[in-house]
């Protein structure tokens, strides 16, 4: 489409954009066409309803950015370099994965499994920290916690380290360059992760804001998705304390199997927790005991819920 000029309204621009991300056909054209004014022009929704005549001015250069780089299919939060998650204002890149609101299910798991522990003095290890969302989050609902974040990837680290800082949350949080639980010592009392967990063969299917603009450390579960969690759960029991409990995202399809993995490491009343689309989005589990009682099967360590 053409550029934007200084004369532009705002109403003549928010036609063009819907017409635009129609053809690109977005599921919702009208609300990508508001959101992309809104972040071009640093405008709140309510400015474009109340003066449609005024010009776009200064703000017409970078709309015209930002349009062009949405109708290739990249994120507005990775354009603006900003996302809300959990009432959060996080800093994104193409160096982590974008936060999504069904990551927030680990969130209210967390909240309702520890509800009589939130002024606690609790340790959380987030394993595969990215943006650091979630360690975030969980350091913002328990105000008493501590929290140590671990990510492969040392652009993802900065990122989280940022975002720590702008939530007023680095006292409380430590996060490193590290594989998974290597090199980290417990007992921590709530391990958390969102690893990666789309099969390998499955990536080249995803919609493109996922699959050209999020890292693939952070998609590529391996051949059956699975990999990340044959790693994370059996060296979690390490370090879980003995109250403690892990809470894991999977995606559509893979909690029992998820589960099986979290019974097979020793891990004690597995749950799932279903995201606000009804899908099974997150693991969790108990501690494993030191021992199991005589007569307590191996199959029945983990009940499924």
């Amino acid at each position: 489409m053409n550029a934007f000029s200084a004369s532009t309204t705002r109403a003549e621009a928010l036609r063009r954009l819907v017409e635009a991300f129609r053809d690109c056909e977005f599921d919702e054209p009208a609300r990508e066409a508001r959101l992309t004014l809104c972040a071009a022009c640093r405008l709140p929704p309510a400015a474009v309803i109340a003066a449609p005549d005024a010009p776009l001015g200064l703000a017409a250069r970078q709309l015209s950015e930002f349009v062009l780089r949405r109708a290739a299919g990249e994120p507005l939060s990775k354009i603006v370099g900003k996302r809300e998650f959990w009432g959060l204002t996080l800093s994104v890149s193409r160096d982590v994965l974008d936060p999504r609101p069904e990551s927030e299910t680990i969130i209210e798991a967390a909240v309702a499994l520890f509800a009589d522990r939130r002024r606690e003095p609790i340790r959380i290890l987030d394993l595969g920290i990215g943006s650091g969302a979630l360690l975030c989050a969980l350091l913002r609902e328990f105000p008493g916690a501590q929290g140590l974040g671990v990510d492969r990837s040392e652009d993802a680290v900065k990122v989280a380290r940022t975002n720590l800082e702008a939530c007023g949350l680095a006292g409380r949080a430590d996060v490193r360059v590290g594989h998974w639980t290597d090199g980290v010592e417990g007992p921590f009392d709530l391990i958390v992760s969102n690893p990666p967990y789309i099969p390998s063969s499955s990536i080249a299917g995803l919609p493109r804001e996922v699959r050209d603009f999020d890292p693939r450390l952070a998609l590529d579960g391996g051949a059956d998705g699975l990999k990340a969690f044959r790693a994370i759960i059996p060296s979690s029991a390490r370090l879980i304390s003995p109250d403690g409990r892990l809470l894991v995202e999977v995606g559509a399809g893979q909690a029992r199997s998820v589960l099986a993995i979290a019974a097979e490491a020793g891990f004690l009343d597995g749950a799932t927790w279903r995201d606000l689309a009804g899908v099974e989005r997150v693991v969790a589990a108990r501690a494993p005991l030191g021992q199991f009682p005589e007569g307590v099967n191996r199959d029945e360590r983990v009940a499924v819920c």
